[in-house]
């Protein structure tokens, strides 16, 4: 009789839990992202936006990060991953002093929030490309 034990995966070979905690993580800073659209429109307007729209940019900004931060700690990911999450971060701290001006009741500069956009949008983009690379 032989008996075999299952491999455990490679580093370079993602889990399945991995790759579902990559997926949620695009889902959900794809929806983010579409409240960012909504706070950037008001920001070129002039105009500050609802706190409903900023706080739920935020958690949803956050609960990404927590599912990109979770993936990466597993060691399974794709380095793409860890590049996604270090400009992730990056975003994330840009949206911090972005919602330290809206709390001072300011409109944000325009500069500011297209570098915290830009940011996020290649944060992104790589997180898309280390999903689909899985």
């Amino acid at each position: 009789m032989i008996v075999t034990t299952p491999r455990p995966p490679s580093p370079q070979a993602p889990t399945q839990e991995s790759d579902m905690l990559l997926t949620y993580a695009v889902m959900i800073f794809a929806i983010a992202a579409l409240g960012g659209l909504v706070l950037a429109s008001f920001v070129l307007r002039g105009r500050l936006a609802p706190w409903v729209i900023s706080v739920g940019h935020a958690l949803l900004g956050a609960s990404g990060l927590a599912l990109l931060i979770v993936a990466v700690l597993q060691g399974d990911t794709p380095a793409r991953a860890t590049a996604a999450l270090a400009l992730l971060v990056l975003a994330a701290l840009g949206g911090f002093y972005l919602a330290s001006i809206h709390l001072r009741g300011k409109v944000a500069p325009k500069a500011v929030v297209f570098v915290h956009a830009g940011v996020a949008v290649v944060g992104f983009l790589t997180l898309l490309s280390a999903m689909l690379a899985t």
